[in-house]
This record gives C-alpha cells, sequence and structure tokens, in this order.
C-alpha cells in the first residue's frame, strides 16, 4: 500500500516486525520507485523540519530512542510522517510494528497490544506501534489503543493528515505528544531533488537535470515530496527514451503532461495572481476571473485554496446583495474535497461565474468590521437583564430573563426591547446597500430599527417641508472598507 511519505508499507494490516522489512516496511530495492530509493537514511538527512530538530526537542528524541513517548504526527502529504516512523524503526532497539487504520481493525490492534504485552512480561523489548492515516480509525478503534498507551504497553506513533483536534478522540490526543510538520519549501524540494539526481540510490548523476526543468517539477510539488521525485523519475524516464542526458523544460513538460507557466506558489506571481483574481471577481468581470482561476490550475495551486477565496469572497463582497453566493461557494469548496481535481475545477468555474456576476455589496464586511472595532475598544458592557440566561435553578430570583417579551407574541413579530448593551444602543453597525437582494433589507432595516428602539414614526414629506430622498444609498466608505479588506484577506490567504 503506497504511504503518506517516502515509502511503502510491507503488511499494513498490523504484520508483525520483519514482514517485508527488519520492521515491517518495505526495503528499498534498485527497481523500488525513486521516492522510496531516496527517503532518509539518517536524522541527518531529514529535510524541511528545523523547528522539530534542535537538539534534545521531541521529534529528536523521539527518532533517537531518548525518551517512550508517544506521538502523533500531523502534516500535509510529503511533509515526511511516515519517513519518521522509518528513521524511529531503523534508529532503535525496539520492536516496531507498522499498521495503515485504511485496513487495520480493532482485532488486529488488540492482537499487537497483546503481544506486546507478552514481550513485556518477558522482558522482551518495548514496542512501537506505527499507526499511519489514524484518522480513519473510528471512535472504537482509537478506544482499543487507550489504555495500552495510557499504561506504555505500547508507545504509539501515529500519522494524520487531518487536523487530529478534529479525527482524534480527546482521551488519546491528551496521552500522546502533537508535533505539527510543514509543508517542504520550494528550497526544500529543490535540495531534495537535486540530491536525487546525484545520489548512487537516485539517477547517480546519469543525467542532467536543467534549472527551467527544476523550477518546473518545484513548482508542480506544492511543497509535497513525494510528487516531485516521482515527476523527476518519470522525466528521467523521458530523457533516456529519448537519448538524450539532459532533462530540460521540454522533456519535463512531457513526462509529466502539464504545461509549464508562470507562477511561484509563493513569490510575487502568487500574490499578483491571487489579488487579480479576486479583483476581477469584485469588478464582475468573468472573463477576466476565468482566466486567472485556470491560470492558478495550471500552474498546479492547490485547489482548496481557491475554494477558500471563494467562500470568503462570497460574503466580503457579495454578501447581502445574493445570500446564495455563500451555499454556491462552499458547495464547490466541498465539491474540491469531494471530488477532487480535475472533474472539480467545473465546480471551482460555476462558483466564480456565479461570484463574478452577482451584485455586489460589502456591507457584511463593513458591518462586522465596526462590531469589532467597538468590541476592542472596549464599548460593550453587561447584557441586560431580559437577555440572560433564566432556565437554570435560581435565575429567576437574580433577575434573569425578567421583562423579556418574546416577539411571536406580536403581530408583526417584532417588539420594542433593548437587545444591545447600554453604551451602544442605537449604534448602526449595518448599511445595506441598494443591490440585488439587499435592496428589500435597505427598505425593511429602518422599520425595524424603528420599533426595536421605539422611535416615534418619521415625519411625513409635508410635516417634514422637503422633497423625498432616494432610498438604497451605497454603503459609506465602501472603497476604503473594501480595499483594506482584499489587502488583507489576500495577504493573509495567500501566504499559505
Amino acid at each position: 500500500m503506497e504511504s503518506d511519505a517516502l515509502f511503502t508499507l510491507g503488511e499494513p494490516a498490523g504484520a508483525p516486525a520483519g514482514a517485508g522489512g527488519a520492521d515491517g516496511f518495505t526495503d528499498a530495492r534498485a527497481d523500488s520507485p525513486l521516492p522510496v530509493r531516496m527517503r532518509p537514511a539518517g536524522i541527518d538527512e531529514l529535510v524541511g523540519q528545523e523547528h522539530l530538530l534542535a537538539p534534545g526537542a521531541p521529534l529528536r528524541q523521539l527518532v533517537e530512542g531518548a525518551a517512550p513517548m508517544s506521538v502523533i504526527l500531523w502534516g500535509p502529504p510529503g511533509s515526511g510522517k511516515t519517513t519518521i516512523a522509518h528513521l524511529v524503526a531503523r534508529a532503535t532497539d525496539r520492536r516496531f510494528v507498522a499498521m495503515s487504520a485504511l485496513t487495520a481493525g480493532v482485532k488486529d490492534v488488540r492482537a499487537v497490544i497483546d503481544t506486546a504485552r507478552r514481550q513485556r512480561r518477558s522482558g522482551g523489548p518495548p514496542t512501537v506501534l506505527f499507526i499511519d492515516e489514524v484518522h480513519r480509525f473510528s471512535k472504537t478503534q482509537q478506544d482499543s489503543l487507550l489504555a495500552a498507551v495510557e499504561d506504555r504497553t505500547v508507545t504509539l506513533l501515529a500519522a494524520t493528515t487531518e487536523n487530529p483536534y478534529f479525527s482524534v478522540i480527546s482521551p488519546l490526543l491528551s496521552r500522546c505528544v502533537l508535533l505539527t510538520l510543514q509543508a517542504l519549501d520550494d528550497d526544500d524540494v529543490r535540495g531534495l531533488l537535486r540530491r536525487a539526481v546525484a545520489d548512487e540510490r537516485g539517477l547517480g548523476g546519469s543525467l542532467v537535470l536543467a534549472e527551467e526543468a527544476e523550477d518546473h517539477l518545484v513548482r508542480l510539488a506544492g511543497g509535497d515530496v513525494r510528487k516531485a521525485l516521482t515527476a523527476l523519475e518519470a522525466a528521467a524516464a523521458t530523457a533516456t527514451a529519448l537519448g538524450t542526458g539532459r532533462i530540460d523544460l521540454a522533456v519535463a513538460e512531457q513526462a509529466v503532461d502539464v504545461a509549464a507557466v508562470r507562477y511561484d506558489r509563493d513569490g510575487d506571481a502568487h500574490y499578483d495572481v491571487t489579488s487579480a483574481f479576486i479583483k476581477s471577481m469584485r469588478g464582475s468581470d468573468v472573463d477576466a476571473a476565468l482566466h486567472w482561476l485556470a491560470r492558478m490550475l495550471v500552474a498546479g495551486e492547490d485547489a482548496r485554496f481557491v475554494a477558500r477565496r471563494l467562500v470568503i469572497f462570497a460574503s466580503e463582497d457579495v454578501g447581502m446583495a445574493d445570500p446564495t453566493a455563500l451555499t454556491v461557494a462552499t458547495a464547490a469548496a466541498h465539491a474540491v474535497e469531494y471530488v477532487g481535481l480535475p472533474e472539480a475545477q467545473l465546480n471551482l468555474a460555476q462558483a466564480v461565474i456565479h461570484l463574478a456576476t452577482a451584485p455586489k455589496s460589502n456591507s457584511a464586511t463593513t458591518a462586522i468590521g465596526a462590531a469589532v472595532a467597538d468590541v476592542r475598544a472596549g464599548r460593550g458592557g453587561a447584557v441586560p437583564r431580559g437577555l440572560r440566561d433564566a432556565h437554570y435553578s435560581g435565575a429567576r430570583g437574580l433577575g434573569h430573563g425578567a421583562g423579556y417579551r418574546y416577539p411571536h407574541d406580536d403581530h408583526r413579530g417584532v417588539v420594542t426591547q433593548q437587545y444591545a448593551p447600554d453604551d451602544l444602543v442605537g449604534t448602526d453597525y449595518y448599511q445595506p446597500s441598494g443591490h440585488g437582494a439587499e435592496r428589500a433589507v435597505a427598505t425593511r432595516l429602518p422599520l425595524l430599527r424603528r420599533i426595536v428602539r421605539g422611535l416615534p414614526a418619521p415625519a411625513t414629506r409635508a410635516e417634514a417641508g422637503a422633497p423625498a430622498v432616494a432610498t438604497g444609498a451605497r454603503v459609506g466608505g465602501g472603497e476604503q472598507a473594501g480595499g483594506a479588506s482584499e489587502g488583507g484577506s489576500d495577504a493573509a490567504e495567500g501566504g499559505q
């Protein structure tokens, strides 16, 4: 079974040590895939996790066997989680058992634990149990590990690409040290490619990798070492078949069937293209927006990044002018996870077309911005007594809920009542635009505020002695608020 990192597992369903290798892992052979052959031989060859490799750091202690701590490794594909497990297996004298949550069950886990317990009682070596894709274990399967991890019958080493705070049960998480691995940056991937070209375990210097081809492979990898080395191996095979000793850009493109596009995921082009994408949708230029979408996808941009931008944009720039925009964007984000590329590009394109052609309003952006500014400035105060929770014993005696008026008892569905803290009464955060579906809200909102706040009805035109004023005014400060929002959210997301 293909693992998450640089090599394969031997018998994933709880095979004893020695299945496929001395530690349960498949040994690299001359015909093994390049990522398998290039797996690190020691911790000093591990690349990209410097924040965890300092002397005395948990990861170094784990690999060197200095402390029998249970660890959960959390990181994106290709960041080296299973590689670290391989280093642990090779660097210690502990019994090492590897299994995958894709195929193992409670029975397999219990068999390993029972064997570990017998060996421990007979004075045998301690057992390290490695579980790949641990987030795929059910709650019952994770529960079966608790006692053995608690009394150190086994030292658990688990790997996951999912957020363990959501995918791993709290009791198991509390018994482990969580180590977060980062995606490798372009320099790390580039260094590993060069090592693979020169190292005898890799290409042994038999081919030359041109700079443009190297840039292309680094860009396509997106921080995934396995993807980079697999693409390099394919390019090497193509060059050999063509009878050339050089992997140039044309050979690399032919090998991986992806055209080179000027787009640096972490450089200026990334920020520029992302900014152009957002601003094209904001400016309702659907054709330009589709171009920038295609530019990102062809260059290998993570589709999840694009989907996140669409979900943000749906509220930031469309908002109440078309409330269905958020539903469309969220559905597209789900489709990316559920379907994946290349098919999910259809879902992303549909969402981009919807958002670019929708009426625009940044009223939600300016409203929450103003509210957050007041909270940070210390404005607010106590919750009005009538709004406090009155369901627990003794609450009524404290006056909680006293005087609360139930809106559904009024035929209008709205009553005069103070909902805001004392020092924010009468504050208007939300200023609806007159665009799209928000035009109806702009008409209804003044009446709602007047009833809730107990204000008198506005004077008629004759009483006021003034000409009528058109409703549906533009959101105040739209250019400034929109520009600041775009600059902040684009930049923050673009740095991922």
